[in-house]
C-alpha cells in the first residue's frame, strides 16, 4: 500500500504543478500529473507483466506449431462440407488471430527493458494493451468455433484433433486473462507482485486525490491563516514549492489528528528534499507559529519565520 511519505511527497507535486500551469481547476491536471510521477512505477509494473506473461505462455509456440500441423486437414474437410461454410471461416479467422497474437508478442519482446523514460514506459503500455486486445478476441473466436463444432456432429471426427490444439491454445489465453487483471486471481502466487503493485498505484492516486480534494476546499482559509502568520504574505511572492509546503502543513495541523510535531517535521523533510537552500528553515518557522496559534505544542526552539524572498518567486 502508499505510505504516508509516498501520498505527501505527490500532494506537494501536485500543488506545485498546478501553481506553475495557474489553473483554474487543478483537478483537471490530473491525468497528465499521476503519467508523469508514476513513470518509473507503470515501467515497473508493465516489466513485471511481461516477465509473467514471457513465464505462462512458455510452450505456445510447441501449441502453435501443432495448430498450423492439423490446420490444413481440417479446413479440407470444412470446405468439402457447403453447410460448415461459416465454421470454416471461422477456424481461418483463429488462424489468422493466432498470427497477429504472434506479432504482438514479439513487438513487446523487442522492446529494450534498461532504458528509463516515458517514450519505453509508454510503449510498454501500449504493446501490452495490443497483446490483451487481441487475446480477448482470439479467445472470443477460438470460443465459437469449439461451440460451433457441436452443430456438426458427422464432422465431429475429422475436426477432433484440430478442436484439441485450439483447446490447448485457449488455456494460454485463460492464463493471460490472470496477468490482465492479477486482482480478480488473489490465489495465484505466481500474480503476488502484479496485484501489490497495481493496488500501490491505485491506492498512492487515491489516498493523494482525496487529501487534494479536502486541502483545495480549505485553500482560501489556509491561505488567509499564512498571511497572517508571514509579514506582507503574498502567494506569489514565495516559492512555488515553499507554498506547496506551507499550505499541506497548515491542513495537516488544522484538519487531521497528526501530531503537530510530526507534521512539522515531514514538512522540513518535504523542504529539504524539493525546496532550495533555506526553504526547511523558513517552513519550519511559519508552521511552528501556526500550531502555536491554534494552541497546540509545538516542537522547542523554532526559528522565526524569515521573510520571503522576493526574488524566489516562481
Amino acid at each position: 500500500m502508499a505510505s504516508r511519505r509516498q501520498i505527501r511527497e505527490a500532494v506537494v507535486q501536485f500543488l506545485y504543478c498546478a501553481e506553475l500551469e495557474d489553473s483554474t481547476d487543478p483537478t483537471a491536471l490530473r491525468a497528465p500529473f499521476w503519467e508523469l510521477v508514476t513513470e518509473a512505477e507503470r515501467r515497473s509494473l508493465h516489466l513485471a507483466s511481461f516477465r509473467t506473461i514471457h513465464h505462462l505462455t512458455h510452450g505456445r509456440d510447441s501449441r502453435l506449431a501443432e495448430f498450423h500441423g492439423r490446420l490444413p486437414a481440417a479446413a479440407a474437410h470444412l470446405s468439402a462440407w457447403p453447410p460448415a461454410e461459416g465454421l470454416g471461416r471461422e477456424l481461418a479467422r483463429v488462424a489468422e488471430l493466432e498470427e497477429a497474437w504472434s506479432k504482438a508478442y514479439t513487438v513487446l519482446e523487442r522492446l529494450p527493458r534498461d532504458a528509463d523514460d516515458t517514450a519505453v514506459a509508454d510503449a510498454f503500455s501500449a504493446a501490452l494493451d495490443v497483446l490483451f486486445g487481441l487475446d480477448r478476441e482470439l479467445a472470443a473466436s477460438r470460443q465459437r468455433f469449439l461451440e460451433g463444432i457441436e452443430d456438426f456432429p458427422a464432422l465431429g471426427g475429422q475436426l477432433e484433433a484440430v478442436a484439441a490444439s485450439v483447446r490447448r491454445l485457449q488455456r494460454v489465453s485463460e492464463r493471460l486473462r490472470m496477468v490482465e487483471d492479477p486482482a480478480n486471481f488473489p490465489e495465484q502466487a505466481d500474480l503476488a507482485k502484479l496485484r501489490e503493485s497495481a493496488a500501490s498505484l491505485h491506492a498512492l492516486r487515491q489516498q493523494t486525490d482525496a487529501l487534494v480534494d479536502s486541502l483545495l476546499g480549505h485553500k482560501p482559509a489556509i491561505d488567509a491563516i499564512l498571511a497572517v502568520v508571514v509579514d506582507n504574505f503574498a502567494p506569489e511572492r514565495i516559492d512555488p514549492v515553499d507554498r506547496a509546503i506551507l499550505r499541506l502543513g497548515t491542513y495537516e495541523l488544522l484538519h487531521t489528528p497528526t501530531p503537530p510535531k510530526v507534521v512539522i517535521n515531514e514538512a522540513i523533510e518535504l523542504a529539504r528534499l524539493f525546496g532550495t537552500t533555506d526553504s526547511h528553515r523558513f517552513v519550519n518557522g511559519v508552521l511552528d507559529r501556526i500550531a502555536k496559534q491554534a494552541g497546540a505544542p509545538a516542537p522547542a526552539a523554532a526559528a522565526p519565520p524569515p521573510q520571503p524572498d522576493a526574488s524566489a518567486a516562481g
